[in-house]
């Protein structure tokens, strides 16, 4: 079984929200980015989001792209990144997605990508700028090799487009609560939670909620709308800050410890 699958399953059997933390690789450094990870797994973290460098982020706000740009400063590739994802592996079982856009995946060569995923121990992949209509292929190939493609949908998303994402959809669907970039916002807003009512209504899939999810608070109103939800932008404004690879553990801890 998938680790995302394990882990969602677990979290359904204990009624909790599981928590998925985002951090771009590379930011300030990798070998930074590998203990800040170990220590989001120490404080609570479900499952670990891997952001690769790309120096067109479009689906992202101005925190990540600021961050993505300083990873590609320091020279940070998508090899590397599979890279700490292998390092991650040999310390912990939590699950691993990539979150790349496709252009550094076709650069790096798609058949060489998959094989490569599998052999560093990655469980999914997010690319926010394939449609689904582009993605099968892609998709066939790493649930071949025990990975799974993870979609994306928008409050935009028309019925047609959620129906069709449900039945192609594996692990869990990324429900994307506001049509825009990402970014720690004050409140859910209204067009994400009618987005997950839809999706609820059309499947049993866990779901997961992204762009915005920052407090407590907002986890709390979802009242077990969603499995899980993603944290990114508040996690990478955190390493933003700088200071030390122990200052920025620090605050990552007292971020979690909100949540927990």
């Amino acid at each position: 079984m998938n680790r995302i699958d394990r882990s969602l399953s677990y979290l359904r059997k204990t009624d909790r929200r599981g928590l998925i933390a985002y951090l771009t690789a590379g930011d300030p450094d990798l070998e930074t980015s590998l203990e800040l990870v170990l220590e989001m797994v120490r404080c609570g973290a479900d499952m670990i989001e891997l952001g690769v460098p790309f120096s067109d982020p479009v689906a992202d706000g101005p925190v990540i792209q600021a961050a993505s740009m300083r990873a590609l400063e320091n020279g940070v590739t998508i090899a590397k990144v599979l890279d700490l994802a292998g390092q991650l592996r040999k310390k912990t079982g939590i699950p691993l997605l990539i979150m790349t856009y496709f252009n550094p995946i076709y650069a790096y060569g798609v058949d060489n990508f998959v094989e490569a995923a599998q052999k560093k121990g990655i469980d999914g992949l997010i690319i926010p700028d394939m449609p689904l209509e582009e993605s099968e292929e892609l998709a066939g190939a790493l649930e071949n090799a025990g990975l799974h493609f993870i979609h994306l949908l928008a409050p935009t998303s028309s019925e047609k487009r959620i129906e069709a994402t449900v039945r192609r959809a594996k692990g869990f669907i990324y429900c994307v609560s506001v049509a825009g970039v990402t970014g720690a916002r004050e409140t859910v807003p209204e067009a994400g939670l009618e987005l997950l009512s839809c999706v609820r209504s059309k499947t049993d899939l866990p779901l997961a909620l992204g762009f915005g999810i920052s407090k407590p608070e907002q986890v709390a109103a979802l009242n077990g709308a969603v499995d899980a939800v993603v944290m990114g932008s508040a996690i990478v404004r955190l390493i933003e800050e700088g200071g030390t690879g122990e200052e920025i553990k620090e605050r990552i801890g007292n971020f979690f410890s909100r949540f927990r």
